[in-house]
């Protein structure tokens, strides 16, 4: 549709629509943040969507310095750090296996992969912990850092595998007449061609390994090896709550996905954009 042809209405309507949409995007982060500088008594005892009347930033250096919150960022990079590129890199390759080295166990082993997207993590906790326990990984960074890598593939591989199917054959078979391997193949042509699907798993895989709680609390024991999800959780209880804190602690913990989505916003259109045009 050609955007000079579009009625006035029309305009009118499109982005009325795309600013209440922003609005709703845009408030719940804002709130979140002017909370943050409230005490929880002034909380608790104002309107919940009110402004600051006195604006508190004390909770800032509580939960960095007292609540230790540095430790848990630290960790929390750690595992997001290790995760990610073995995620993208892992399904990448086996998207190419899969896509376009074919061989008669091909379909057996993509169809093994493709199952684990209808897993739960709930439904694995058990074993998992068994086999985590068995391997006397339990209470090591290893303990959550392999379960991520693993749960975060057949998503990973799926995605991969039918992208770098629309990826031209002709293309891989000249680099192959020229003497390339499939590796050298991989790593100069299939890989920097999947940068778009790359950089929306990439997405995908940061935020549920940031924001990953119950595998943790379950792997990991002492506070020392703990990331952000469980700090956050420190200020929420069933018998009470400090929501200043907790806003607090929210808020840093929201920094760093806010800042990966703006230094790859645009790959991550190119990414959708690319599915949209394939499919």
């Amino acid at each position: 549709m050609d955007k000079h042809n579009v009625s006035l209405p029309v305009k009118i309507i499109i982005y009325t629509v795309m600013i209440a949409f922003t609005a709703l995007t845009v408030y719940p982060i804002l709130w979140l943040i002017l909370q943050s500088f409230k005490t929880n008594t002034a909380y608790m005892t104002t309107n919940k969507l009110s402004l600051p009347m006195r604006w508190y930033f004390g909770n800032y250096p509580y939960v960095l310095i007292q609540g230790n919150y540095l430790t848990f960022f630290k960790n929390s990079v750690i595992y997001s750090a290790i995760t990610v590129p073995a995620v993208v890199i892992l399904s990448n390759m086996a998207g190419f296996a899969f896509a376009k080295i074919p061989f008669k166990i091909t379909k057996l082993f993509y169809g093994v992969f493709i199952v684990g997207i209808l897993l739960t993590l709930q439904s694995i906790l058990i074993p998992l912990f068994l086999m985590v326990s068995a391997a006397k990984l339990h209470d090591t960074r290893l303990a959550v850092i392999i379960p991520y890598i693993a749960l975060g593939l057949p998503m990973g591989i799926y995605l991969c595998t039918d992208f770098i199917k629309s990826i031209h054959n002709e293309l891989l078979e000249s680099a192959r007449i020229d003497g390339a391997g499939f590796l050298r193949i991989f790593w100069r042509i299939v890989f920097p061609m999947s940068a778009p699907v790359s950089v929306t798993l990439a997405i995908i895989t940061f935020t549920g390994t940031w924001n990953e709680f119950i595998l943790m609390s379950l792997m990991i024991s002492s506070e020392k090896y703990k990331a952000i999800p469980y700090a956050v959780g420190r200020y929420a209880g069933s018998l009470g709550s400090d929501y200043g804190k907790l806003f607090t602690s929210l808020t840093v913990a929201l920094i760093p996905i806010l800042i990966f989505y703006f230094i790859f916003r645009n790959q991550i259109t190119k990414g959708v954009a690319a599915g949209a045009v394939k499919g």
